[in-house]
């Protein structure tokens, strides 16, 4: 890990879920050596060739990926281990125990530890079965708690409703989570909709977001923050293709969608009348450009110094700026260095470092 200021090691504080496509990795690939320590993506990964592979290999030397091949059939490629990248698998409570002794090979060949994710939709079993679930876990893969880092995961939070729901679903596990001596436990949620086919075009159009109200509402558990990006946590949503030029826009418990359908002119110059308005909006970063890699492309199509792109493209530099206003949120304190969030204290309890503050003075993140 690169050293943070005052030369201690930077830690992450910050653990968004992204699909492994060439948008949300190209995102990745551009963060600086001095944030990219700051993040432990999880990507989830659904189709396994040369180009996500090379994709992965091009991450920043200190960001170190966790990858959840679940969706994959259980065949030798599947496996991390013989990527040749260095990564933390993403372990279910479900997996099969030819896939558990495989994440068990790869978490020795980098890092030695994994994730372990609990999907609250889908492992509702008791406490007791939940641990015999991770007990199983630990030994298959020959880990111990200490160097499995949980990720809680809400899933859809796309309403009010969602988040009175997923609330005291999440405030169980974290309870039963104290049980154990994870390295860490992050609640991770969702808050853009399956679909933006209903949004409003030709004009920005402001979505909540629900899965930060969720965490706010969380805030008395000191658990980390995960959201899954800019895209959307239920399964089967529409994937970020539409050819409509469209940027989805962070900003402060809110996303602003913009999606231009005005006819005339060219393609370039009507995504360069997006980006017009975009930079010229009350919620445009006062850094602009130095932001993040994503403010910055947005402000060169807003001069046409460049083209339109494409919808790989506009989700690219939307999660760029997504990911630098969440880091920026969540700007941690000059902190001890610790072995891990839940590590004992001097009188033998269960002590959780300094918390990541809100705020902050503004950088370019991404």
């Amino acid at each position: 890990m690169v050293p943070a200021l005052g030369g201690r090691a930077a830690e992450p504080v910050y653990r968004p879920v992204l699909v492994g496509r060439r948008g949300e990795l190209e995102a990745l690939a551009h963060l600086d050596g001095a944030t990219a320590p700051l993040l432990a993506p999880v990507i989830d990964v659904h189709t396994v060739d040369a180009c996500t592979v090379d994709l992965l290999r091009r991450l920043p030397a200190g960001l170190l990926p966790a990858v959840d091949v679940s969706a994959l059939a259980e065949t030798p490629e599947s496996e991390p281990a013989r990527w040749g990248v260095p990564l933390v698998p993403v372990i279910g409570l479900a997996e099969s125990n030819r896939r558990l002794v495989a994440h068990g090979v790869a978490a020795r060949a980098y890092a030695r530890r994994a994730v372990v994710r609990l999907r609250t939709s889908q492992d509702r079993a008791g406490p007791d079965a939940t641990t015999g679930a991770v007990e199983r876990v630990w030994r298959l893969t020959h880990l111990v708690p200490e160097q499995c880092d949980l990720l809680i995961d809400a899933g859809d939070v796309c309403c009010p409703a969602d988040v009175r729901l997923a609330e005291p679903r999440v405030r169980r596990l974290v309870d039963w989570a104290r049980r154990h001596a994870w390295r860490s436990v992050t609640v991770a949620a969702g808050g853009m909709p399956p679909t933006l086919a209903r949004v409003p075009t030709d004009e920005p159009a402001r979505l909540d977001r629900f899965d930060w109200q969720l965490w706010q509402r969380l805030a008395d558990l000191d658990v980390d923050y995960g959201d899954y990006g800019v895209d959307s946590a239920a399964p089967g949503a529409d994937p970020p293709g539409d050819r409509l030029p469209t940027l989805r826009y962070t900003t402060d418990g809110a996303w602003w969608i913009y999606r231009w359908s005005r006819r005339g002119g060219r393609g370039d110059e009507r995504f360069a009348d997006l980006c017009r308005t975009l930079v010229s909006a009350p919620w445009w970063p006062a850094p602009g450009a130095g932001f993040s890699w994503g403010d910055h492309e947005i402000l060169r199509r807003a001069r046409r110094a460049a083209g339109a792109g494409s919808p790989a493209n506009w989700i690219a530099w939307s999660t760029s700026h997504h990911l630098a206003h969440v880091l920026t949120a969540l700007r941690p304190p000059e902190r001890e260095q610790r072995g891990g969030p839940w590590r004992a204290g001097q009188d033998g309890s269960e002590r959780r470092a300094g918390r990541p503050q809100r705020g902050g003075e503004s950088r370019r993140a991404g």
